[in-house]
């Protein structure tokens, strides 16, 4: 019973911070940080990846996605590279959790831009072959 209070309670800290997150611009340095944490976020960091592909592609303007959609992504990354966590970066294991969480929650909301974009991704590379 406490254990399910505390869950439900940390979800919704996470959450709050999410919508901060979202709202705040993303620098180079807050991508490059988060291509340097994306190994931390076990059964996450190809997804993570994918986030950052797809954000570093529209800002070059090579791909185009709504505003929402960017700021879950952006809301994303920046909770992954922010201290200010449900759970702070410096406790191990626990830490990277709730990355690894907020990563999923952004991985289930762009469900249909994430294959959008990789249907985007797969036309690029066969133009660039000839196909």
């Amino acid at each position: 019973m406490i254990n399910e209070k505390m869950k439900k309670n940390y979800v919704t800290r996470a959450l709050l911070l999410f919508n901060t997150f979202k709202n705040r611009k993303l620098t180079n340095e807050d991508i490059t940080l988060a291509e340097t944490k994306a190994g931390h976020l076990e059964g996450k960091t190809n997804e993570f990846k994918l986030l950052i592909a797809m954000i570093k592609d529209t800002f070059a303007g090579r791909y185009k996605m709504n505003k929402w959609n960017m700021s879950v992504i952006v809301g994303t990354i920046l909770y992954v590279v922010s201290p200010l966590d449900a759970i702070p970066d410096v406790i191990p294991v626990l830490g990277w959790l709730d990355d690894a969480s907020i990563v999923g929650f952004a991985i289930s909301k762009l469900a249909d831009e994430i294959d959008r974009y990789r249907k985007f991704k797969r036309m690029g590379t066969q133009h660039l072959m000839g196909e």
